[in-house]
């Protein structure tokens, strides 16, 4: 007589789909504040402290000064933020190219808020109180980090929301498709256009970071598809 054990199957893990849904929204959630918090805080400083001129001045100059270190903080949390946001997006993406590189894309551009909070933009245009006007007569080998950390950034969010064009594409939100193009042009023409004047690199900035707001919260209120 052949006797049949029974044993229970347990099923592995098949991605994305066993991660809690609920989990990743509030991970969307959490990240979604970073664009506000980060460009809120910088019109706060802007408005409050001395010598600071909207129309010369970037809001990583904040960092400088006797105050700077509400900036500094800034910097870090909205990294921190963004990392949250990268974590929920890599929850809710299923399989694809996007599921695949626009988690790693936003690690980068979170790691350069980072990366800013640590090497501080030159003193400019007047700010601090004290310093010549006009650009700094050399940039100095931690402003030269500080730029280009917030430039591989602002790169990363840019490829990230091509990708997500993508996806959006190929679950029928147009608008959502085309938005995530225009994005991208929006942010670069604000990053070709500092050199004429820094409000159009804050502009950019800020286009970026309320649009990876948008999208964050997207994704999170989007209905997941039932697996059952």
């Amino acid at each position: 007589m052949t006797h049949t054990i029974n044993a229970p199957v347990l099923n592995a893990p098949t991605g994305n789909r066993d991660r809690s849904p609920s989990a990743a929204r509030r991970l969307l959630a959490i990240g979604a504040s970073a664009g506000p918090l980060f460009l809120g805080l910088g019109v706060v400083q802007g408005l409050t402290r001395e010598g600071f001129d909207f129309s010369r001045n970037a809001f990583s100059q904040l960092s400088l000064g006797d105050l700077g270190w509400v900036q500094t903080a800034s910097f870090v949390l909205t990294g921190l933020l963004i990392a949250a946001a990268a974590l929920g997006v890599r929850q809710t993406l299923d399989a694809g190219q996007a599921a695949r590189w626009v988690p790693r894309l936003l690690g980068v551009f979170g790691a350069s808020f980072m990366v800013n909070a640590v090497f501080r933009a030159d003193a400019g245009a007047g700010f601090p109180v004290g310093t010549p006007q006009g650009p700094p007569a050399a940039i100095s080998a931690q402003g030269a980090v500080h730029m280009a950390s917030g430039l591989v950034g602002f790169l990363s969010l840019c490829v990230a929301f091509f990708f997500l064009a993508r996806w959006f594409a190929a679950r029928q939100e147009r608008g959502w498709a085309l938005a995530c193009r225009l994005l991208p042009m929006g942010v670069l023409a604000g990053f070709m256009g500092s050199g004429v004047s820094v409000v159009a690199f804050t502009v950019g900035a800020g286009l970026g970071l309320m649009g990876l707001t948008a999208v964050t919260l997207r994704l999170a209120l989007r209905p997941r598809p039932s697996n059952g």
